[in-house]
């Protein structure tokens, strides 16, 4: 799987002022990201505001970034939920020709044991035409995937071929790095982590600020993966304080106030989630001006 090492975009659904999703700025947002160096993109991740899309939403989405995109990067999909039945039924019945792998997000409020997570992908992945890619996001699911639960899938699946690791915990990574089967790849899902994680052995990441700064943190990603230590840092301190502002009010708020600031598309979010406060709307658009004038 070749084509996830590096940095990967969880791409946002942008709306319009009316909440309808805006397909013209999905395909700036996809346009943007491939001129910027991105190596793959994600859609109807977490960042897409998943929850909030209707069926036909949904769809509308995934043919607007295959068109936008023409062959340009591979994709990845999500397909993921808290009933493993509906999951199943879905990767037998879409279509994924369009798409590298899929991203599944481990089981949130059921709060499933570690054995209940393993039956879960193995349901997954036994159903599955193409790669899977677990997520391991404990801050929304409300249950950890522990690494001996991915070891234990990685080794009896073959097509379980990476991890999108979001715990938010270095020691974590490092302990499924040191113990994964050799091809399987360890992927940062924390931006502020993810060079870190590539340091130690990791594979990249799927990034939410790297839609907004692709060209910047794209290339400290390739940096780290070619062990030029001093000039990667040079990126990940640059972009640090932006890091923290993009999920100071929650994700996507943050990143799609980064989109306004740079005329891409509105920082229209869907309830329960609300626009950043004018405070940080401020700091974001002065760091962006900060960003573009030094390129």
């Amino acid at each position: 799987m070749q084509s996830l090492i590096g940095t990967g975009v969880a791409l946002v659904t942008p709306f319009k002022q009316d909440f309808s999703v805006d397909t013209e700025a999905l395909k700036s947002i996809v346009n943007f990201s491939v001129d910027g160096g991105i190596e793959y993109l994600v859609v109807l991740g977490t960042t897409a505001e998943n929850a909030t899309l209707s069926p036909e939403e949904k769809e509308l989405v995934i043919r607007t970034v295959i068109e936008a995109n023409n062959g340009a990067l591979p994709l990845v999909l999500g397909v993921g939920g808290n009933n493993t039945l509906k999951v199943v039924e879905e990767l037998k019945t879409r279509d994924l020709s369009a798409f590298a792998a899929i991203l599944s997000v481990s089981p949130y409020y059921n709060k499933p044991t570690q054995e209940g997570i393993y039956q879960h992908f193995k349901a997954v992945a036994e159903a599955s035409p193409i790669p899977v890619i677990l997520y391991n996001v404990p801050g929304r699911t409300a249950s950890n995937m522990l690494p001996s639960t991915v070891i234990r899938l990685a080794n009896d699946f073959e097509n379980v071929v990476a991890i999108k690791e979001a715990a938010g915990d270095l020691v974590q990574a490092m302990q499924l790095l040191k113990n994964k089967p050799k091809d399987f790849l360890v992927i940062s899902g924390d931006d502020m982590i993810a060079l870190p994680m590539v340091l130690a052995g990791g594979a990249g990441v799927i990034s939410v600020i790297g839609q907004g700064f692709p060209k910047e943190f794209s290339e400290m990603i390739r940096l780290g993966l070619n062990r030029k230590v001093d000039e990667a840092f040079k990126t990940q301190y640059l972009l640090a304080d932006c890091i923290d502002m993009i999920f100071e009010q929650g994700n996507p708020a943050g990143i799609k106030q980064v989109f306004l600031s740079l005329g891409i598309s509105e920082n229209t979010v869907r309830l329960p989630l609300v626009k950043v406060d004018d405070s940080l709307a401020s700091r974001i658009d002065e760091f962006v001006k900060k960003i573009n004038k030094q390129g």
